[in-house]
C-alpha cells in the first residue's frame, strides 16, 4: 500500500472512533480535533476551536439521553484530506422520545471530515436536528408534499 492510502485508512479509523466516542458521551472526543478546528451543525451554526466544540457536545447532550450510530452500516469514502461518512443513528431524547420515528424522522446523516495529519481540522455534520419531531411546520410541509405526490 502507498503512504497515501495508509493515511486515508488511518483517517477513516479515526472518523469511526469519533462516532464511538460520541455515542459513549466521552468528552475526550475533542482530542481528535486540531486546536483551531471548525464544526458546523444545522440550526446551531459553526463552533470554532476545541473549547467551542466541547461546549457544543455538552449542549447537545442536554437534549439527548442516548445516541447510537449504526457503525456497521456506514458508507465511508476518502479523498485527499477528506473522509465522508454516511449512515444512520438512533437514540432517545432527554424527554423520553425515541428517534427516528420512521414517519418524519429517519435518523440519516452525513459527516464530512477534513483532516490535518491525523487530527480533524473541520467537520460538517448534516443531519435533521429535530430528533423529537417538534418542528411542526417542517413536518407539516413534508407531509403536504408526500400527500401531493401520493396520487402520481
Amino acid at each position: 500500500m502507498s503512504a497515501v492510502s495508509d493515511i486515508q485508512k488511518r483517517r477513516q479509523e479515526i472518523a469511526i472512533s469519533y462516532f464511538r466516542m460520541v455515542d459513549a458521551g466521552n468528552p475526550a472526543v475533542v482530542d481528535f480535533f486540531t486546536e483551531d478546528a471548525r464544526m458546523f451543525y444545522p440550526k446551531f451554526g459553526i463552533a470554532r476551536g476545541k473549547a467551542q466544540i466541547g461546549a457544543f457536545t455538552q449542549g447537545l447532550a442536554r437534549g439527548i439521553a442516548s445516541l447510537e450510530h449504526e457503525i456497521d452500516g456506514f458508507t465511508v469514502l476518502s479523498s485527499g484530506n477528506h473522509v465522508i461518512v454516511e449512515g444512520a443513528e438512533k437514540g432517545t431524547t432527554t424527554s423520553g422520545v425515541d428517534f427516528p420515528d420512521g414517519v418524519s424522522s429517519f435518523g440519516l446523516f452525513c459527516n464530512v471530515f477534513e483532516f490535518e495529519g491525523e487530527l480533524i481540522k473541520r467537520i460538517h455534520i448534516y443531519v435533521d436536528p429535530d430528533f423529537a419531531n417538534t418542528h411542526a411546520e417542517g413536518v407539516a410541509w413534508g407531509k403536504s408534499v408526500q400527500d401531493s405526490i401520493a396520487g402520481l
